[in-house]
């Protein structure tokens, strides 16, 4: 069934704002992707905040182009099918490459990252990155272990004075007869 001009606009547009507001995009291609599978997909993609498309080659071209994004060889042949990382990037591609892992029907063609393209292998290395939650909390203990390094020296010598009184009063202190 053919798309009306109007519609093919509508569509582009819709492909050219995703990938504005998408901090990564995976292409995959998908043949024979059962409806219960695709939609297993969607329902995990959306658990790490992205959003998991079916889209057509030649519309999708005409928005990346227009996005100023640059389209290697291949991203756009065949099925294709995009997530779209709208909070988590390593997230996404580790929801993609292990379900990729783990079916026939889908296979990594590659991605970008900002608007950096990525080959299917760089994509894989994404997906082994720690989830954005755990990078946080690295960076957290990074930057908080200077500031617990600089209580404990400066309480260091209030600590060395009570240490000295205790054993000066150790000292001086009579034992109770039994």
């Amino acid at each position: 069934m053919a798309i009306s001009k109007e519609r093919k606009r509508e569509v582009v547009t819709e492909y050219t704002d995703w990938a504005g507001r998408s901090s990564a995009l995976i292409l995959t291609e998908y043949r024979g992707l059962a409806m219960k599978d695709n939609d297993e997909l969607r329902r995990r993609v959306r658990e790490v905040g992205g959003e998991f498309h079916i889209v057509k080659n030649t519309l999708c071209k005409i928005a990346f182009e227009g996005a100023g994004y640059t389209l290697p060889e291949g991203f756009f042949e065949g099925s294709t099918a995009i997530s779209f990382a709208f909070k988590d990037a390593p997230g996404l591609a580790k929801v993609i490459v292990d379900y990729a892992r783990s079916s026939e029907s889908l296979k990594v063609k590659g991605g970008y990252l900002g608007r950096n393209p990525m080959s299917a292998e760089q994509v894989k290395s994404l997906a082994e990155l720690p989830p954005l939650p755990v990078v946080r909390s690295q960076l957290m203990g990074t930057i908080l272990a200077p500031a617990g390094q600089l209580a404990r020296v400066l309480a260091e010598p209030a600590r060395q004075v009570a240490t000295v009184f205790k054993a000066y009063a150790d000292k001086n202190a009579v034992p109770e007869a039994a």
